[in-house]
């Protein structure tokens, strides 16, 4: 699970440029002059002594020398500052589609460029990513405004009836003043304020991220679009006014309100976890590292008109400290975000840092230690450095959880799963379910069964009374990076024996992992765990669709055609809800 930019010893580069090797961008030179927000550039390499292990960096800003480092300190300056001490933002083998580059010392390379808030250049290194020498730099291009408002990201709010649009520019506040512009389709438009945060160097924990793979992040714009009336299509753009009083707008977007919470519609939420990010360009031979996350993404992107919320349950980009690959990120599942409420939980790879809160011990998240995450993306949370949050859709009542804070029993998310659980209505809501990033439930995954836990320690020790007494529906995970569907459990033992249809008494929750988003595959244990009713080694997600009050079907799709490969329905009234069961019983008493 290595971030691949970390492969690259940025510090040790050795500048020795030579007229023996160029390199140019053949064009465009201006990029985005129609408003794109990505362009693919080309560029030609020339080396008269070329190696297999010749490399091309992507740098933004442009001017990527020792200027843009951070003091050194006393030791430091003993030894020498580094010529580079920031890693690129991608990079590419010279030979990458070209056999013959080390015969003839000449080729070409495509990249794709997102708006990023600054110029870019391409340098030339030999030596590999080990012991790069920096022989050639090309020309410097730019996008026609680097610091457009761009990438929205939609989320559920507090309130039914408010949508939330947070996305990133590189305009601060006495630059320009933040706003959407939005209303019905067609209709008159009206304009809402949006806040500005940032963080910076010293917000992260450790390195990288406080190092080689700092990158300002621009300033992120959050507003709350009050007042929506139940399933009307909005659309909005986002407008930055300027001193002088012009406008920087973005592209228009459109996005469909929620229902009213209870009201009876057809509502269709996709749930997964650990999605990770690819470049379309090839770059960071990222082949090997999260394989399926463009899949997954466009195979969302193509069925979005039947998707009406997702929630990716952790471990978003794999960023691991690398902070420009959250940009990467934004700008790849935008397509989704732009249009419909995009919800996370925090995963390891956001969150855990040693000596930093984390409930887990770990160097995972590369010294980001949940401030990327929260900062980027908005949830509906009291405290988003406490990452667990209630978010409500028409008949659904989500309850999210922060595996990397403590949730055992006396904790303060403890309570928060309690109150959260209790506050569902479910007459108008009967969908109740919990999600979290690790698995505090149930997984046939290899390392759990080694550490014969079969779940993260604790987790239904803590947990699993809750689960029971308020009759959760089902229970999400990702972290394990398969699929998995577990029987209605309580205590380990199956309470229903039906694998596809399920109706009557909510006698036990359904616990799913649903950790195929994109990232490297786990394997199954070869223990036969008798509560797995499917399993499956593959990239895909989970969907699931409220018809009305007492139908819900279930289907876990592959990413790689869409199509369903596990299902099952739940058929029930109300009653049902409300019935006793073990461990889920309402106090009673007798009338004198």
């Amino acid at each position: 699970m290595e971030q691949p930019l970390a492969g690259i010893q940025i510090h040790k580069t050795v500048l020795a440029i030579t007229k023996s090797a160029s390199i140019h961008v053949v064009g465009p030179m201006l990029l985005g002059s129609k408003g794109e927000d990505f362009e693919w550039v080309a560029i030609n390499l020339r080396n008269a002594n070329p190696t297999n292990d010749d490399w091309v960096g992507v740098f933004n800003p442009a001017k990527f020398n020792e200027s843009i480092c951070p003091p050194v300190t006393i030791d430091e300056q003993q030894f020498g500052a580094p010529f580079l001490c920031t890693a690129p933002l991608k990079f590419k083998y010279a030979n990458y589609q070209n056999a013959n580059y080390t015969k003839t010392g000449r080729t070409s390379l495509k990249f794709r460029l997102i708006n990023q808030r600054g110029d870019f250049s391409f340098a030339f290194f030999s030596g590999g990513v080990s012991n790069p020498k920096l022989i050639g730099v090309s020309n410097f291009v730019a996008f026609a405004n680097p610091k457009a408002p761009l990438y929205p990201r939609l989320a559920l709010s507090k309130s039914w009836d408010t949508m939330t649009v947070t996305w990133t520019s590189g305009y601060n506040i006495d630059e320009a003043v933040p706003f959407v512009e939005w209303g019905w389709k067609g209709q008159e438009q009206t304009r809402s304020p949006a806040g500005t945060l940032t963080f910076h160097r010293n917000s992260m924990c450790g390195t990288p991220a406080r190092t080689v793979g700092w990158r300002d992040p621009g300033f992120i714009h959050t507003s709350f679009l009050k007042d929506l009336w139940p399933n009307m299509v909005y659309t909005y753009k986002l407008g930055h006014m300027l001193n002088n009083g012009s406008i920087v707008w973005s592209k228009q977007y459109s996005f469909k309100s929620a229902p009213f919470p209870g009201q009876e519609s057809l509502q269709r939420i996709v749930i997964f976890g650990d999605m990770g990010k690819q470049e379309r360009d090839g770059s960071n031979e990222y082949a090997n590292y999260q394989p399926g996350s463009l899949m997954t993404t466009d195979t969302l992107i193509d069925d979005l008109d039947n998707i009406d919320a997702v929630f990716l349950i952790g471990d978003l980009p794999y960023a691991n400290g690398y902070i420009s690959q959250w940009d990467q990120f934004t700008a790849q599942v935008e397509p989704i975000t732009s249009r419909v409420p995009f919800m996370i939980a925090s995963g390891n790879h956001e969150r855990t840092w040693e000596n930093s809160g984390s409930l887990y011990t770990g160097i995972d998240s590369g010294g980001e230690c949940g401030v990327p995450a929260e900062t980027l993306y908005y949830v509906p949370a009291e405290n988003r450095a406490k990452f667990w949050y209630a978010a409500d859709y028409g008949m659904f009542h989500f309850c999210i959880g922060d595996t990397e804070h403590d949730w055992r029993e006396g904790s303060e998310q403890y309570k928060f799963i309690e109150q959260c659980f209790a506050s569902a209505n479910r007459h108008k809501q009967p969908w109740l379910i919990f999600a979290a990033h690790r698995v505090l439930g149930y997984s046939s995954n290899d390392w759990y069964a080694k550490e014969g836990s079969f779940e993260e320690p604790m987790g239904r020790e803590h947990l699993q009374k809750l689960w029971q007494k308020y009759k959760v529906d089902m229970a999400f995970y990702g972290h394990v990076h398969n699929y998995e569907r577990v029987c209605p459990i309580y205590q380990n033992q199956c309470v229903n024996k039906e694998t596809s249809h399920y109706s009557g008494v909510v006698n036990g929750t359904i616990h799913v992992v649903v950790g195929g988003g994109g990232s490297n595959l786990n394997r199954f244990t070869t223990i036969n765990t008798t509560w797995s009713v499917f399993k499956d080694y593959d990239y895909g997600f989970v969907k699931l669709t409220a018809f009305d009050q007492s139908n819900l079907l279930f289907e876990y799709k592959k990413s790689k055609d869409g199509k369903v490969y596990d299902s099952f329905t739940i058929s029930r009234d109300y009653k049902d809800v409300l019935a006793c069961v073990h461990d889920g019983c309402e106090p009673t008493t007798l009338a004198s």
